[in-house]
């Protein structure tokens, strides 16, 4: 029957999928212990077992770029997208293949591509991130100091996370001299090439290259760094060349790309895998949290909050050394607008993180995630300080961002919680009272007083621009005499404040101008009248030649320092106008006619540079 065949096609195939998933799992384990032929092996045998499974595909692409296939890491990337186009991972895939093959521009799109599935995904963050420094590097060339440039390798801020996660590298950061070695690199790449010799910085550096790198003792031995020599590979030094002593039945290993081969801005090896690209798909009760994660994932982009964090918090009870559980989680509370709960998973993924000593970005993440929270709180002055701490672990644009508009907010705040207009009106009372008893320092700090409680108070601006004037500090004068005038156009005092100022430093064509905007608005002013007459009067001195040779040059010397004055002298036309105006009478007088012409004349008159003979 229909049935009976049914249940024989299930018994068929039950064998099969359990078969797979053995070869699945003994593949992860040579691949984790660096036998990444025999892995390749297990992993093929799984997809013979079971060709449909994408992870199998993802497995074997990780194991093939460990060993530099990555034309063979392409083809089962592009099979595990294949079967799974909704998988991220794929992408990461595709994406560390392509690295290997140098094709940079292909590799950031397939990193992307998985972007788009999984926007938060670390790991495929980090392979785009090394590509485009990858890409960079190969624009610019080798580094003129070979040791530096692979000590340059060792500076990366992730390091001290891949080797906390690396079960084979995890205990050296307990050894003081080892961190003590790996903090002298990183602060001088140089320094490397002391350190060769020793096999746990080999290790390290094998870890953030993503390939088997021997220390020298390792070559003589002629064995792999994990204890076994490769099948048909002579053992190479880390610049590359045949060790002695590798066995009589080594092959030399296969030509490297040359300058004529090769682009001269590439490498001269080709570029590995990330660290992070080629870790295979992980079994047991971490593949189970991942998946958990990505329903969580999938749950807070459906805006199903409380189901996203069951999903988060049954991921972090089977792995809890996954700090983006913490913080996804965190994310989820924000949004629900528990910020109490976001501060404390943000406060957990904070402290996790430094305990795995993971990636400074996930770290400062969680850090700027935790001020947005206290800013919904109107904890301002705590956000701005946990925004500062972010940036300390990692300088990001979106968190520098954030901590300048709460520092601006909190001072509009303070400043508005300050404003007090009856106050302000005795302090400018106090400021008034002396002035007239010609204590100008502290009238001037009553004025600024009453300026805090009132900014809009254009008589402030003005008194406290006569004191700066008493003082002889101009610069500080002309700027409270704009403000009034700004705020109060109107106010004639703001005029003459602004007009004795240019008098007094000689600027008499700037003091003309103040002078006569000023009775624009109130024509009757007296002193402003009188003001206008002591600038014509000095103008008029300074133009038939009354004044001394030295002030005329001083005079000059300030009228060309001016923008304007400089513009109009720069002007073609202008030039061709003040040359007629000396050798061509009949083009001068055509350009009297032009009123634009003539005023722009008229201000190189006032300012001294023309004279009238």
């Amino acid at each position: 029957t229909s049935e009976s065949l049914r249940e024989t096609r299930r018994s068929r195939e039950t064998p099969r999928i359990t078969m797979a998933d053995e070869h699945k799992a003994k593949g992860n384990a040579a691949f984790s212990a660096g036998n990444y032929r025999d892995a390749i092996d297990h992993f093929t045998a799984a997809i013979g077992a079971d060709p449909s499974n994408h992870v199998f595909y993802s497995n074997r692409s990780a194991a093939r770029a460990a060993v530099e296939e990555f034309d063979a890491a392409l083809e089962d990337a592009n099979a595990c997208i294949a079967a799974k186009a909704d998988w991220p991972k794929g992408y990461g895939r595709k994406g560390a293949a392509l690295y290997g093959l140098r094709k940079y521009e292909e590799a950031i799109a397939a990193y992307d591509e998985g972007l788009k599935i999984d926007p938060t995904n670390e790991t495929l963050r980090s392979g785009l991130a090394d590509v485009k420094q990858a890409e960079i590097r190969a624009t610019q060339g080798p580094p003129a100091d070979a040791m530096g440039g692979i000590g340059q390798m060792l500076s990366s801020p992730e390091l001290y996370g891949k080797i906390a996660m690396d079960p084979t590298t995890r205990g050296f950061l307990a050894q003081p001299d080892f961190v003590a070695m790996l903090t002298d690199v990183q602060k001088n790449p140089s320094s490397f090439s002391k350190y060769m010799s020793d096999e746990r910085m080999m290790k390290v550096l094998s870890l953030a290259l993503g390939l088997n790198v021997m220390s020298g003792e390792e070559a003589m031995k002629g064995g792999g760094p994990f204890g076994e020599k490769p099948k048909g590979e002579a053992p190479v030094d880390i610049t590359g060349k045949p060790v002695e002593g590798g066995g009589a039945a080594a092959k030399p290993p296969p030509p490297r790309p040359t300058a004529s081969a090769t682009p001269a801005s590439a490498s001269a090896t080709p570029p590995t895998p990330m660290e992070t690209s080629t870790e295979p798909e992980p079994t047991g009760p971490k593949a189970e949290a991942k998946r958990e994660k990505e329903l969580g994932n999938a749950a807070y982009k459906a805006k199903d909050f409380d189901l996203a964090l069951k999903h988060y918090d049954a991921a972090i009870a089977l792995d809890d050394e996954d700090v983006s559980f913490l913080t996804n989680k965190a994310a989820v509370n924000f949004e629900k607008g528990d910020y109490d709960a976001c501060i404390e998973c943000c406060d957990d993924a904070i402290e996790k993180g430094r305990e795995l000593r993971v990636d400074y970005k996930m770290v400062a993440r969680a850090m700027t995630r935790k001020g947005n929270a206290l800013v919904k709180k109107d904890m301002l002055e705590e956000a701005i300080e946990v925004y500062a701490k972010s940036l300390m672990e990692h300088r990001n644009a979106d968190t520098l961002k954030r901590k300048n508009d709460t520092e601006k907010l909190l001072k509009d705040r303070t400043v508005a919680a300050y404003i007090d207009p009856a106050k302000a009106e005795e302090a400018r009372e106090r400021g008034n009272t002396l002035f007239k008893e010609q204590k100008y320092p502290e009238a001037v700090a009553e004025y600024t007083e009453a300026i805090k409680r009132n900014p809009d108070d254009h008589r402030v601006y003005s008194n406290r621009a006569a004191c700066y004037t008493k003082l002889a500090a101009f610069n500080e004068a002309t700027k409270d005499a704009e403000k009034c005038i700004e705020l109060e156009p109107t106010f004639a005092k703001g005029y003459t404040r602004k007009g004795h100022v240019e008098f007094f430093t000689k600027q008499f064509d700037k003091a003309l101008e103040t002078y006569q905007a000023g009775l624009a608005h109130d024509p009757n002013n007296e002193e402003l009248k009188d003001g206008l007459r002591r600038a014509m009067v000095e103008i008029q001195k300074g133009s038939t030649g009354q004044v001394s040779e030295e002030e005329m040059k001083e005079r000059q010397a300030r009228a060309m320092a001016d923008p304007e004055i400089q513009n109009i002298l720069q002007d073609p036309v202008m030039r061709q106008v003040l040359n007629d105006f000396g050798t061509d009478p009949k083009a001068a007088a055509e350009h009297q006619k032009n009123p634009a012409v003539m005023a722009k004349v008229q201000k190189l008159i006032n300012a001294g540079v023309v004279q009238v003979r």
